[in-house]
């Protein structure tokens, strides 16, 4: 048998990959981190935490250095032609911890980092292998080729499992809507504890706290999402914007646009193979679960996985991961595609059904539903 590297390498440092590093650090497994980029991307791409991933991450010491820095959101409001169509409060539920942290992605890698193995970067995985008694990757680093062996590889790098060689199918939709992103240093008038989500007929404006006063907007957008030039895209949300908010549009100086798709694998687990995060499924961002199922993917996968290496009998526990995993991976899907379809533009006679609609849901049980939904209640492993 050829010499193992590792007991589990882990392809890629982004928030599922360092997690995974770091649960598994804290309960004694030898595990190494490559990634191809040179360091952790800056940028605040993600910003929520949400209660289960706060908790999860808890045993690791990373949730106080992540609510060290963060905003805390205790309640979400929709509003829709000026007025208030109701709320949805965290800060009423029972959990751990009733908000969502947010807080820029940077500033949760930075968190993982510190509790995970040190990341190999500039480092590409190019190939993965399951065989009988061990996993290879082929890597190619600045210093040239070479194979590491593995008890097991988790692939955690985003989508593209297919491309390294894992037989995993998966199943994808792209979404036709297209949005329009910015962050302000100074957010304007809104309550620093709440996210604000304005339904209009020209498609939805989401207003997010971020740390030190800051906000993240973000609106649906139908205009072209292609090399265009950055003051477009601004001139596209300042307009989106000064419907509802001119003075703050005033504000707006620049702009990101981003599409949005949807994926799931059939399964997490091809012999010595598994992917977790991205890699195993994409969600739209607008409920921003994405990343937190990824996170969750990973802290959960460690017990079960340090139990397997430690005995193979037990791999029930890893049967029951996976299930529990793609079930929470489809519920979080299927909320995120409501939310994408109600942001959507559309015209003023079903606007105001739709508006209709969620006002009287807004007023009935189904308001703390829904706020047990945005809040990850509905996970699998939720605490």
């Amino acid at each position: 048998m050829t010499p193992l590297d590792h007991d589990v390498l882990i392809i890629g440092a982004g928030p599922a990959g360092l997690a995974l590093g770091a649960e598994l650090r804290r309960l004694g497994v030898d595990a190494s981190i490559v990634d191809r980029r040179p360091d952790g991307a800056p940028g605040s791409r993600a910003i929520g935490v949400h209660p289960p991933t706060l908790a999860a991450l808890e045993p690791s010491g990373v949730t106080d250095h992540i609510l060290a820095r963060a905003a805390r959101i205790t309640r979400g409001v929709a509003r829709a032609d000026g007025r208030i169509l109701g709320a949805v409060r965290f800060d009423r539920r029972r959990a751990r911890f009733p908000f969502v942290a947010a807080v820029p992605q940077a500033i949760t890698e930075a968190a993982l980092r510190h509790a995970a193995p040190a990341p190999e970067w500039r480092t590409e995985a190019r190939a993965v292998i399951s065989r009988s008694d061990d996993a290879i990757a082929s890597l190619v680093t600045p210093a040239g080729e070479r194979d590491v062996h593995a008890r097991v590889i988790v692939v955690a790098s985003g989508a593209g499992g297919e491309s390294l060689g894992v037989p995993i199918r998966s199943v994808w939709h792209r979404y036709p809507d297209g949005y329009l992103m910015t962050d302000l240093a100074a957010g304007g008038d809104e309550p620093a504890d709440t996210a604000i989500v304005d339904l209009g007929a020209r498609g939805v404006l989401e207003s997010f706290p971020l740390p030190e006063g800051a906000r993240r907007l973000v609106a649906w957008d139908p205009g072209a999402r292609g090399a265009e030039a950055t003051a477009q895209r601004a001139t596209r949300l300042r307009a989106a914007v000064a419907a509802r908010d001119p003075k703050l549009a005033e504000r707006i100086e620049t702009a990101t646009a981003f599409g949005i798709r949807r994926s799931l694998v059939s399964r997490m687990r091809a012999g010595r193979l598994l992917l977790i995060g991205d890699a195993a499924h994409e969600v739209s961002p607008i409920g921003g679960q994405g990343m937190n199922l990824g996170i969750l993917d990973a802290v959960t996968l460690a017990s079960p996985l340090a139990a397997w290496l430690a005995n193979p009998e037990h791999f029930q526990a890893l049967d029951r991961w996976e299930k529990r995993r793609l079930a929470s991976a489809r519920a979080a899907a299927r909320l995120a595609s409501v939310n994408t379809a109600l942001g959507r533009g559309r015209g003023a006679r079903t606007h105001g059904l739709v508006v209709a609609g969620i006002r009287t849901a807004m007023r009935s049980p189904l308001a703390r539903a829904a706020g047990h939904a945005y809040a990850m209640g509905f996970d699998q492993d939720a605490a």
